[in-house]
């Protein structure tokens, strides 16, 4: 029996050992690949809370993507190395998660995404502009940081250009269709109005008391030159770049596949956003099965709101009729808080863990708001003291129903976006390689899940507000359908536009606008419908197998505490979530 014990211990002791030594060859690869990629994404690193390289903007040339390649690639085979069954449990989950990260950094710069920095949703100027929001302003170090990623610019810019025009040449571009008119952000970055009343400028109009006065006169002297002849000159040359060039020379086909290499980069694109090997038939197929059930639904809403008529003259009703829509942007924008505020009150009972960081509420950026979505979350950069923002498009009021209002605040306040985010923020356990990125079929899975939920937490309070949530359900699966069948099954635009319009009752602009996004951004709208899916399902197994042991707060709590992961991650650790509550039930 002695020596039984004594090789017993043995085994514990020599498991525990080689759980330590891969543990510690794991932890020490992520830890030095991040510190990497923040030298290599300052933007990134800003955002992260890492201030070396608050002074730059990276660069994104051709050289720079090889030079990557080769990097990440050589800790792809590092991490093939370290055996993840001798992994510890919690090293296990971040290991899965780390393999994701880093295959889908090769399969994009293999399949060459990075040819393609721009859609009809944003581009990398456009998301430059929120520099002054993003970049830390607590003293005059910050302040020249600043001034240099403004000086930065034109170079940054130019790479840019180089990337488009090889895409140009190689056939791989952004469809021309989607590009047409849609250069006002250019245009308001590079008129010629007062100095004083670009973006970029705004971050001078108040300094720190502790800069001298005299040192505030030098560093606003400064920008209004670094804006004047670096700045705008730079938009300016993207302008006529895309005017002149780019647009004309883009592509006339919409499919994704049809691009050289198109059918590598679609599948790679779809196992990005949907974190599986997913055939486009089988997405395209699920899709079709969401649209008649959800169909189901609708019309059973429309029997009860008591109108005469058909689904399509319902639509007409919802689209035309002034009461669902509102007068000012300032009505609107008090809207949202509302069901906001309706929302807050019903959390504690749907979730035990609760961020301590708040929201604001504000209308989506003037420059981009006409070709921007119904709304967005942003969040704050880590350790900034700034809260994090629901933004509310008051662009054509005529095209943002009221009664959509309670799906869209659902989804990118709370219990969406902003609670997903600010809770994976706070937790500060995870590494920093899961705590700063985000995996599309769980974030926005979730925010969709969170839509439904607000069933149960009696916020739709009308039947057409009810109908808005199912238009917004049914806007997510007719995105498995259209997306696989624009670039896919080689659909038109034309046959998208009224796939959605017959299918929800969105505003023709934002049909219009949805449908451009589709087009331009391959597989990033399969992620919304499939992660939630996979979230309803596993809370459906959970309530199955717990059942009167079953505790949603306590569900909530394990899926959102991840933070963001795949979804078979996401499965596996539900699944491990079920059998602890079986066991400590008994």
């Amino acid at each position: 029996m002695r020596l039984l014990s004594s090789i017993f211990l043995l085994l514990l002791t020599q498991s525990a050992w080689a759980a330590s030594t891969a543990d510690a060859r794991f932890q020490a690869l992520y830890e030095r690949e991040w510190q990497w990629r923040t030298a290599q994404f300052p933007l990134l690193a800003t955002y992260a809370g890492v201030h070396d390289f608050d002074d730059r903007l990276g660069h994104v040339d051709e050289a720079t993507q090889r030079m990557r390649l080769r990097y990440w690639q050589s800790v792809q085979v590092e991490l093939g190395r370290i055996p993840s069954t001798e992994l510890s449990s919690s090293q296990r989950v971040n290991h899965a998660i780390y393999e994701e990260q880093i295959n889908n950094l090769i399969g994009g710069i293999q399949t060459r995404a990075y040819l393609l920095p721009l859609n009809s949703d944003s581009s990398f100027y456009g998301d430059l502009a929120q520099l002054p929001s993003a970049h830390p302003f607590e003293d005059e170090r910050d302040y020249r940081n600043y001034l240099a990623r403004l000086n930065a610019i034109p170079g940054y810019f130019d790479e840019h250009i180089a990337l488009l025009s090889a895409g140009l040449k190689l056939g791989i571009s952004v469809p021309r269709v989607v590009l047409l008119g849609r250069d006002g952000t250019l245009v308001a970055h590079s008129a010629t109005v007062r100095v004083e009343d670009s973006t970029f400028y705004k971050p001078f109009e108040k300094l720190p008391a502790s800069i001298s006065p005299q040192r505030q006169s030098e560093l606003r002297v400064q920008a209004v030159d670094a804006i004047e002849k670096r700045v705008r000159p730079a938009y300016a040359k993207v302008l006529r770049f895309m005017r002149e060039r780019y647009v004309p020379g883009a592509r006339r086909s919409l499919s994704a596949e049809k691009m050289p290499g198109g059918k590598a980069f679609y599948a790679q694109q779809i196992q990005e956003y949907v974190t599986l090997p997913l055939d486009p038939n089988v997405i395209h197929a699920r899709g079709l099965s969401e649209v008649l059930r959800i169909r189901a639904e609708m019309q059973e809403v429309i029997a009860a709101s008591g109108f005469k008529g058909s689904f399509a003259e319902f639509l007409v009703f919802l689209r035309k009729d002034p009461q669902f829509y509102a007068r000012t942007p300032e009505e609107l924008l008090m809207r949202a808080a509302d069901v906001a505020k309706r929302v807050d009150a019903k959390l504690p009972t749907f979730f035990n863990q609760l961020p301590r960081l708040p929201f604001g509420i504000v209308p989506v950026p003037e420059a981009i708001a006409p070709y921007y979505t119904g709304g967005r979350y942003s969040p704050p950069a880590f350790g900034s003291r700034d809260p994090g923002y629901y933004w509310v498009n008051t662009y054509k009021l005529e095209s943002r129903p009221l009664y959509t209002l309670p799906a869209l605040t659902l989804h990118e306040a709370v219990p969406g976006h902003h609670l997903q985010g600010a809770l994976a923020s706070e937790q500060g356990v995870q590494p920093d390689f899961r705590r700063f990125a985000y995996i599309s079929a769980f974030g926005e899975g979730w925010a969709l899940y969170a839509e439904h939920l607000g069933v149960e937490m009696g916020i739709y309070r009308t039947p057409y507000e009810n109908f808005g949530r199912l238009s917004y359900e049914m806007w997510r699966a007719c995105r498995l359908v259209i997306d696989t069948g624009v670039h896919h099954l080689n659909w038109t635009r034309e046959q998208a536009i009224a796939y959605l319009r017959d299918h929800t009752a969105l505003s023709e602009h934002e049909v219009e606008t949805e449908i451009d996004r589709y087009i331009s951004w391959p597989a990033q709208a399969l992620s919304y419908k499939w992660g939630e899916l996979a979230i309803r399902d596993l809370r459906k197994r959970a309530e199955t197998e717990l059942g009167s042991d079953f505790d949603l707060r306590a569900f909530h709590d394990a899926v959102l505490a991840l933070g963001s992961v795949p979804l078979p991650v996401l499965e596996e650790q539900v699944q491990a979530f079920i059998e602890s509550r079986k066991a400590s039930a008994h």
